[in-house]
C-alpha cells in the first residue's frame, strides 16, 4: 500500500489538521483601484467608451463587490475616464451598499422597471451614450439581447472578454500569496484524506470528510470534490454512481479550496493496495508527461507549446495520438484565480506568450477506457525565471505525498 495511505482513522485524520488560513489579508481597495486603472487604460488605447461588469468574478475582480449572479441584473460599469458606477435593483441598495469595497453611486431600478435601461442611465451619467461599450462576457445572452434592445443607435456593445483577460491573467504578488496557501490547505486535506481510506468506504464519505477537513483548516468548505474509484476513475470528472473501494483500486481525487475568493484545485492518484504492472507503468508515464510539460513551460512560448509537450511523451509511448483515447482527452491545463478555469489555457488552439504572473494547472490526464485514469495535477505559476510549483508533484506512486525521508545514499 502507498505511503501514508489507510493509516488512521477519520476522526485521527481529522485531528490532526489544524487552521492554517492565519492573518492572511483580503485584497485592498487600492488594489481594485490599480486593477480599474489598468483596465481603463487598455480601454482607452483600444478606443473602448466604457465596461460593464456583471455580479460574479469580474465584478469582485474590478471593485471587490462580491455577488452571486441571478436573473436580477447586479453589476457596474466603468467608463474609460472616471470612477465606477454600480447598479442594483432598489430593494438591494441596503445590502449593496453594506457590501462596497469602493465607494461609488448605485443606479437602481424598481421591480416592475427595466434593469438594462437603468445600466443605459448609469452609462450615460458617466459620460457614455455613444462609442463602443465592452459587455462582461458571463452576461447570460437574455441580459445581453436587454442591453441591445436598450441601446442608443450609436452605441456598439461587444464581448470584454479579451479586457478581462488581460488584466486577470497576471496575477499580482498578493494573489499569489492568497492562491499559495489555498494550495498548501488543499494539500494538507488530500494527505489527511489518503490516511483514512479503508475497505468498502464511499466515495460519499471520502468526500463528506474532504469537506470538513477543508473546514479544519480555515476553509468554508470545498469548492469542489470529485472521487472516483477503480474504473470510475477513467471518467475525468466522474459518474453519477456512489463507489465502495475495494483493495487494488485507483484512487483518484480531485478537490480544491477558497481564500479570499482565490481557488486551489489539485489531483491525486495512486492505489489503495498492491498497484498492478499496468498501473505503475501508466503512472510513470503521467508523471513523465507532467514533467515534460512543466519543462516546456518558458516565458515567450505559447501555451499550446506547453500541451504539445505533454502530448508528444504520451505519443511516444503509444497513446494518442492528438486528443484520442487512450490518452489524453482534454486540455494539458488550465488558468486559475477567482475562477476554477479562467484563460489563457494551455491546449492546441491557445498560443498566448507565457508571461509573469500566469497560472495554470498541468494535469495530462490519461485515460484507458474501461480500465482505469490516472490524473496528478498540480499547479505552477511563470516568475520572471520561468516556472515554480505552487505544490511539490507526487513523488511516487508508493509515497504520492512524500511522506518517505530522503534517500541520503
Amino acid at each position: 500500500m502507498a505511503l501514508g495511505v489507510g493509516r488512521c482513522t477519520a476522526q485521527e485524520a481529522l485531528d490532526g489538521l489544524s487552521p492554517m488560513l492565519g492573518e492572511l489579508p483580503d485584497i485592498q481597495p487600492a488594489e481594485y483601484l490599480a486593477r480599474q486603472a489598468r483596465v481603463q487604460a487598455l480601454m482607452r488605447a483600444q478606443g473602448v467608451s466604457a465596461l460593464v461588469l456583471h455580479a460574479g468574478a469580474n465584478l469582485r475582480y474590478f471593485s471587490g463587490l462580491v455577488w452571486s449572479a441571478s436573473e436580477r441584473f447586479v453589476g457596474a460599469v466603468l467608463p474609460a475616464e472616471g470612477a465606477l458606477r454600480y447598479v442594483a435593483p432598489w430593494f438591494e441598495l441596503g445590502t449593496v451598499n453594506d457590501l462596497l469595497q469602493i465607494a461609488g453611486p448605485v443606479h437602481s431600478w424598481h421591480e416592475h422597471e427595466n434593469a438594462y435601461a437603468c445600466v443605459h442611465a448609469a452609462l450615460a451619467a458617466a459620460g457614455v451614450e455613444q462609442g463602443r461599450v465592452a459587455l462582461d462576457e458571463n452576461l447570460p445572452y437574455f441580459m445581453v439581447d436587454g442591453l441591445q434592445r436598450s441601446a442608443p443607435a450609436q452605441m456598439q456593445l461587444f464581448s470584454a472578454a479579451e479586457l478581462t483577460a488581460a488584466c486577470r491573467m497576471h496575477k499580482s504578488e498578493h494573489e499569489l500569496a492568497l492562491m499559495q496557501r489555498a494550495f498548501d490547505m488543499t494539500l494538507a486535506v488530500q494527505r489527511a484524506t489518503a490516511s483514512m481510506l479503508r475497505e468498502d468506504i464511499s466515495t460519499q464519505e471520502v468526500a463528506e470528510f474532504i469537506d470538513a477537513a477543508h473546514r479544519r483548516v480555515g476553509a468554508k468548505g470545498s469548492s469542489f470534490v470529485i472521487v472516483l474509484f477503480g474504473e470510475a476513475s477513467s471518467y475525468p470528472h466522474g459518474v453519477k454512481h456512489v463507489q465502495h473501494l475495494r483493495t487494488g483500486d485507483v484512487v483518484l481525487i480531485d478537490t480544491g479550496c477558497y481564500v479570499h475568493g482565490y481557488t486551489s484545485d489539485l489531483t491525486r492518484s495512486y492505489v489503495y493496495g498492491t498497484p498492478s504492472a499496468r498501473v505503475r507503468e501508466i503512472w510513470s508515464l503521467e508523471k513523465r508527461a507532467q514533467a515534460a510539460a512543466f519543462q516546456a513551460a518558458r516565458l515567450g512560448a505559447p501555451c499550446s507549446a506547453v500541451d504539445a509537450a505533454a502530448r508528444a511523451c504520451l505519443e511516444s509511448a503509444g497513446l494518442g495520438p492528438g486528443y484520442s483515447l487512450p490518452g489524453l482527452p482534454h486540455r494539458t491545463g488550465h488558468g486559475i484565480g477567482l475562477s476554477i478555469h479562467e484563460r489563457p489555457y494551455l491546449v492546441a488552439s491557445d498560443h498566448t506568450p507565457l508571461a509573469p504572473g500566469m497560472c495554470f494547472s498541468n494535469e495530462p490526464m490519461i485515460v484507458l477506457p474501461g480500465e482505469f485514469g490516472i490524473r496528478l495535477e498540480d499547479h505552477f505559476y511563470m516568475t520572471e525565471h520561468g516556472p515554480r510549483w505552487f505544490t511539490p508533484p507526487s513523488r511516487s506512486l508508493d509515497d504520492p505525498f512524500g511522506l518517505a525521508p530522503p534517500d541520503l545514499g
